[in-house]
């Protein structure tokens, strides 16, 4: 844990309590697929003071821990933010009793296939356009066209 980690503090979403899109609509650009997700999800939040900082949602799929949404604001990425998480959703599925825990992006996230993979999950499947059949707009990243989601899988 460098500097930076080791001041985050982690909340849970209390049920009620309000939604942090503005964090979520980094990650998935749907306020409609959100909602289909977030509220039978359950919903970390990671703060930097008063500052949130992360956030990532985590849903059970057929026994399988899922992070639906993980995402840092642009101006704390690179900080170790990321990788926090990741280790935070890995703990808390295994808490839970989950043996796996997936994650899916998108083909053209070059930055979160290298971290995710960094950190032990392993590619899976391919959902072929997933982005382009769910998402009424086209979505770049990285010059890519963002079409397929890569699922990555890791044993807890």
């Amino acid at each position: 844990m460098d500097q930076l980690t080791a001041h985050l503090q982690m909340r849970l979403l209390e049920k009620g309590g309000a939604v942090p899109y503005e964090l979520l609509l980094l990650a998935d650009p749907s306020r409609e697929l959100i909602d289909s997700y977030i509220f039978d999800s359950t919903c970390y939040i990671a703060y930097l003071d008063q500052t949130a900082v992360g956030v990532y949602v985590l849903q059970e799929q057929a026994h399988i821990a899922e992070i639906k949404n993980i995402a840092v604001p642009e101006q704390y990425q690179g900080k170790g933010i990321g990788k926090y998480l990741l280790h935070h959703a890995c703990r808390m599925a295994k808490e839970k009793g989950w043996s796996r825990i997936r994650i899916g992006t998108g083909n053209s996230s070059v930055g979160q296939l290298y971290l995710y993979q960094q950190q032990g999950f392993e590619m899976t499947a391919i959902v072929k356009d997933f982005f382009t059949r769910h998402y009424p707009d086209p979505i770049y990243e990285n010059g890519i066209a963002c079409k397929h989601m890569v699922l990555l899988e890791k044993i807890l």
